[in-house]
């Protein structure tokens, strides 16, 4: 869910919206189990791992959407939205890395920008603030990255496809980590102008 402020902002909990981020988030672990289904001797269930993968793309798209156009924006939403997007990024890194399909130092430098935020959002907590809000780049990034992250499952096989998947996924991989960074340096800089104004208003 963006965090544009369009239509008005409810403080119901379960809204629409709310629930398919809900639905988003419960569907992480079932994610990570499919996709490590095969480290563990388990039958190859890449195929239900895409399917996971998909329906959290659509319903990232679907509960933006919805909640301008029903104005059922709120504050769960914003923790939401958020909050299952790293969780996904986080699940598919470590499935990923796991089976040596994104390289471990892909997957370091996509952790440590997260690592950067939390220790930002933590100096806003401490001052009173509340965490930045989503912009474009970082929404941009994200979305590159759940475009790259099926396309390199896809490509761990043979034939055409897997390398026609091999060839856009990273692609996607680079171009979402580029903008991950970049949306993550302007949280910073927008970080800290706020505390640099705290200290000179104290």
């Amino acid at each position: 869910m963006d965090a544009e402020e369009t239509g008005m902002q409810t403080d119901r909990v379960l809204t629409v919206p709310n629930l398919l981020s809900m639905a988003r988030l419960a569907g992480v672990p079932v994610f990570l189990w499919l996709i490590l289904s095969p480290v563990f001797d388990g039958p190859d269930l890449d195929g239900w791992a895409l399917a996971v993968l998909a329906f959290s793309g659509v319903s990232d798209y679907l509960d933006g959407k919805l909640a301008r156009r029903w104005n059922q924006i709120s504050a769960l939403g914003r923790v939401l939205d958020p909050a299952a997007d790293r969780l996904y990024i986080l699940a598919t890194l470590t499935g990923l890395t796991w089976r040596e399909i994104v390289p471990l130092w892909l997957a370091a430098l996509l952790l440590a920008r997260e690592l950067m935020l939390l220790v930002a959002v933590w100096l806003l907590d401490r001052h009173g603030y509340a965490p930045p809000q989503v912009n474009f780049l970082g929404k941009a990034a994200t979305l590159c990255l759940m475009y790259a992250f099926p396309l390199l499952l896809l490509s761990d096989g043979s034939g055409w496809l897997s390398s026609l998947a091999a060839m856009f996924g990273w692609a996607f991989a680079w171009w979402g980590t580029a903008l991950y960074w970049w949306a993550g340096m302007l949280y910073v800089v927008q970080v800290r102008r706020l505390l640099k104004a705290t200290a000179t208003a104290g």
